[in-house]
């Protein structure tokens, strides 16, 4: 079984590796410059195919990659695979959220010197041992690792970290256009339900939510939006969505959509108001948007439908359908294919052209969160312009 593994993730990740051109020429360049010699770099991300590239990426530039995934994306073909090159992977697909934290702890315990991080988790655990100023630089993926920097974490963090979320090619690349695109086909892939003519409400109108809703529009579907923030709401009436309240909006929906990056923004008190049948999934990094032991603790009963869908029963007779179990909907459902190849091709370099220039210049940063260097931008916007054989 685990040579078939390994076979059929070295299929996987051939087809996926010829189709990541921008990472294809940064690993030729990175062969030859070494930016990562004598590094270790500790990586909490994803791992499907289009993460190992990335890691194939780093390691060709010399890094020693210490790795584990986050919690219920990993694909076990990807760690054997990685692992047979020599890459050190801890994580299973199927890894409780406990030995998800002892993953995590392993990476820390390998002692890096670099972080690439999603959703925060290694950059705060340095800070919870007392070893942050063994760090010289790491990257973080997501808003929801951005949050916490710059909230819980602003006081304690010695290095310099670049936020790739920052990065407008992330937000219109990969947040809005592979989002939306990677969240509507996991809906219609899971559910087997029809977009035309379904309610739907989208939570948060950030890159994310704003990628949801218009993939979701643009296939039939009637959209809402519930966002707390006054700007965003505004422009979402302007761009022609119903804009209400989530209190307002929940006994409307037939399917809710979580993209705000902030916990229990589906609580307790919004149960009681959906409507029987309504389909409950989740966009953001963590598993926390949709407060699912309120939710299982409401309930009556669970019922297991498939591994990524369960039907949460009430007393008074109604139901709702939780897909994932709250996770990432495009990366812990069945059979997940996460944002587009070209999307993950800009957003990958993104990091790995941020940590060559952290790898090679993090004295001269400041520490804390901070964007993306505007020259990185916009030379990743030339490559992916010309990679796209677009005109300007």
């Amino acid at each position: 079984m685990c040579s078939e593994l390994v076979e059929r993730g070295h299929q996987r990740l051939e087809w996926i590796r010829s189709r990541m051109s921008l990472l294809a020429a940064a690993r030729k360049e990175f062969a030859a410059s070494q930016p990562f010699a004598g590094r270790r770099i500790g990586v909490a991300i994803h791992l499907d195919p289009k993460t190992a590239v990335l890691l194939e990426v780093l390691a060709a530039g010399g890094a020693e990659v210490v790795a584990t995934g986050n919690h219920g994306s990993t694909q076990d073909d990807m760690v054997a695979v990685l692992r047979e090159q020599g890459l050190v992977v801890f994580g299973r697909r199927d890894d409780t959220i406990e030995q998800h934290r002892a993953n995590v702890a392993s990476v820390l315990d390998a002692n890096p010197d670099m972080i690439l991080d999603n959703g925060a988790d290694l950059i705060a655990g340095v800070v919870e041992r007392g070893v942050a100023a063994s760090i010289i630089g790491a990257t973080e993926e997501t808003t929801s690792g951005a949050d916490r920097l710059r909230g819980e974490l602003v006081e304690h963090i010695p290095f310099p970290v670049i936020v790739i979320n920052d990065s407008p090619l992330k937000a219109i690349g990969e947040n809005r256009h592979a989002v939306g695109q990677s969240v509507v086909e996991s809906l219609m892939r899971i559910t087997g339900l029809m977009v035309p003519g379904r309610r739907y409400v989208v939570v948060g109108y950030g890159w994310c939510g704003r990628g949801i809703a218009q993939y979701l529009r643009a296939l039939g579907g009637r959209v809402a939006i519930a966002e707390v923030d006054d700007l965003k709401a505004f422009e979402a009436a302007l761009d022609g969505y119903r804009v209400a309240p989530i209190a307002e909006l929940a006994g409307w929906a037939q399917t809710i959509i979580t993209a705000t990056g902030r916990p229990g923004v589906i609580g307790a008190s919004k149960f009681p108001l959906l409507e029987s049948g309504t389909v409950l999934a989740n966009s953001g990094h963590f598993d926390w948007e949709i407060d699912v032991p309120a939710l299982t603790a409401s309930a009556s009963r669970v019922v297991p439908v498939d591994d990524a869908i369960e039907r949460v029963e009430f007393a008074d007779g109604r139901h709702v359908v939780l897909l994932a179990g709250g996770r990432m909907v495009n990366l812990a459902g069945r059979e997940p294919r996460g944002n587009s190849l070209e999307s993950m091709d800009l957003g990958f370099l993104l990091q790995a052209l941020s940590l060559e220039r952290i790898a090679g210049s993090a004295a001269g940063l400041p520490s804390g969160a901070q964007p993306v260097p505007d020259d990185l931008n916009r030379l990743i916007a030339r490559r992916m312009v010309a990679a796209m054989s677009a005109s300007r």
